[in-house]
């Protein structure tokens, strides 16, 4: 079966594409189509969520193991689109590059059967420019609830000028 889907740049401005793709694809193989059709190179880390039907973000899908094998963690390459959406299940999001966090919401729009002659994956719609950089992102610390802000008002510091950085460094 193709799989298309529409991903859309979370910005003020529309920037999207729709993207068809085989269904027994990875979400690598879908990475390296939507990093192409946004005119990226792939290289930067890169990360899929999966995500509800309000876009909260779930369990992680990496491109690079960076854990050194600590950690149990989920790899694009080793992951079908298949395995991961459905028709109850649609949604994802896509995080490229780390440092500039261009965040992706990743839907998939329809499943269809293949064209005869069509190769896939398949760019099938642009509409808006990618901007020269990514939009702001603004994270906000929730706030703390009056009791635990007053327990946070009782504590004392001692005189800080008494130690000595070199004779307290472990």
């Amino acid at each position: 079966m193709i799989y298309k889907y529409r991903v859309v740049l979370d910005t003020l401005d529309d920037v999207i594409r729709d993207i068809e793709i085989r269904d027994d694809s990875t979400l690598e193989d879908l990475h390296n189509s939507i990093s192409q059709a946004f005119g990226f190179d792939g290289t930067e880390m890169s990360s899929f969520y999966k995500s509800d039907e309000d876009w909260n973000q779930g369990e992680e899908y990496l491109l690079f193991d960076m854990s050194d094998g600590q950690n149990d963690i989920k790899m694009m390459n080793e992951t079908t689109l298949e395995s991961v959406f459905s028709r109850e299940n649609t949604k994802m999001i896509y995080v490229y590059d780390f440092f500039s966090l261009w965040t992706f919401y990743v839907e998939l729009a329809d499943i269809e059967e293949p064209m005869d002659g069509q190769d896939y994956p398949n760019l099938m719609f642009a509409q808006g420019q990618l901007p020269d950089s990514p939009p702001d992102k603004q994270f906000e610390a929730e706030e703390l609830e009056e009791e635990e802000e007053e327990k946070n008002d009782d504590i004392e510091f001692e005189n800080l000028d008494d130690f000595d950085f070199d004779e307290n460094w472990n």
